[in-house]
């Protein structure tokens, strides 16, 4: 079993290390590790955010954990060569169009969410958003109106079939999980939503055991506020998702806490925090490698069908936060490696 190990920029290579550290606790027979230079670190070195021995590697793996990319320094360059695009660029080579990502409240943390404790204490969710189309793919650029005017345009578009198989990638969530399907959209303006939202209808058909409902993407937002417990999993298209993720991250108290799987047909995925680079606090010691060893499990889960190491990882992650382990963004002060200690004394 390999896994491809991208730290990629800014905090990356801390928390990378941290998750490393948990499975290589974990003794599994078999596991090898290949790295590669993603983002602008990459760009730095070969002068590519996504270098051909990288994707080699990429390819051949059953699995990829994924740092974070974003470098100040590289803000400059053409959109192509920007770090970004590793992401973007992994995505579209590896057919990776499922993202999973689980919100939920370690009651030990809900008085660090942005919403009353019992209100966060309610929060158990899982938002699928499909990850290789809509206005991140869509034809982009810019040109002059008419009058003169300069004008930026993203197209957003789905096909039925991108919409299908992230339909059934979230009905098959929901029936995993606690049965609740809400497939998220804006149909009353958008023609691309109204396909998403009769495409998701057609699908449900197979899936007579959950409970499907509809909610317009603004809705979606306040009730994330409102009334979190309500959701069991949010089925959404890419933009809609890359914002509701992040919301959904400080209802549950901390960015740092939130993990990511982006799976394609075949169960290879990668695996990310969803929380970015934070250049800032880069050689700090101050990131919270937490997601990224939540990522770590949900790898062994989905790509490599190991769930009882997955158990253990997140069983760990719990105890540790039980027993006291706090990093800076979550109101404490021990730093990355020190959590990650943490983490290994619990396993």
């Amino acid at each position: 079993m390999l896994i491809a190990l991208f730290p990629g920029d800014g905090i990356g290579p801390e928390i990378v290390a941290q998750a490393k550290r948990v499975l290589d606790a974990l003794a599994i027979d078999g596991l090898t590790y290949e790295d590669g230079l993603v983002g602008g670190a990459a760009y730095k070195a070969v002068g590519h955010p996504l270098p051909p021995e990288t994707l080699d590697v990429a390819k051949r793996a059953d699995a990829i954990l994924f740092g974070a990319v974003g470098d100040p320094d590289c803000d400059a360059l053409e959109r192509h060569l920007r770090p970004e695009q590793a992401i973007l660029g992994l995505r579209k080579e590896l057919g990776l169009f499922s993202n999973l990502r689980p919100a939920k409240v370690f009651p030990e943390l809900a008085h660090e969410s942005a919403l009353k404790p019992e209100v966060a204490g309610s929060i158990d969710l899982l938002i699928v958003r499909e990850t290789n189309g809509d206005v991140y793919f869509g034809e982009k650029g810019f040109r002059t109106t008419a009058d003169g005017l300069r004008e930026g345009y993203d197209i957003m578009s789905y096909n039925e079939a991108e919409v299908r198989r992230i339909a059934h990638a979230g009905f098959q969530a929901a029936r995993a999980r606690r049965g609740k399907l809400c497939s998220v959209d804006k149909a009353n303006v958008l023609e691309t939503s109204q396909l998403w939202r009769d495409v998701v209808i057609e699908v449900s058909a197979d899936y007579p055991d959950v409970a499907l409902t509809h909610m317009y993407v603004d809705n979606a937002a306040m009730q994330l506020v409102r009334n979190p417990g309500q959701f069991d999993v949010i089925v959404t298209g890419n933009l809609f998702g890359d914002i509701l993720s992040d919301q959904a991250s400080m209802c549950v108290g901390s960015i740092g806490m939130l993990a990511s799987a982006t799976l394609n047909g075949s169960g290879q995925g990668l695996y990310e925090p969803i929380h970015g680079s934070a250049p800032d606090i880069a050689g700090q010691g101050k990131a919270n490698p937490l997601a990224t060893i939540l990522s770590a499990a949900m790898m062994l889960r989905y790509s490599l069908n190991l769930p009882e190491q997955a158990d253990r990882i997140e069983a760990a992650v719990a105890k540790a936060l039980a027993n006291g382990a706090r990093s800076p963004d979550l109101g404490g002060a021990m730093n990355t490696v020190e959590m990650g200690d943490a983490v290994l004394a619990a396993l």
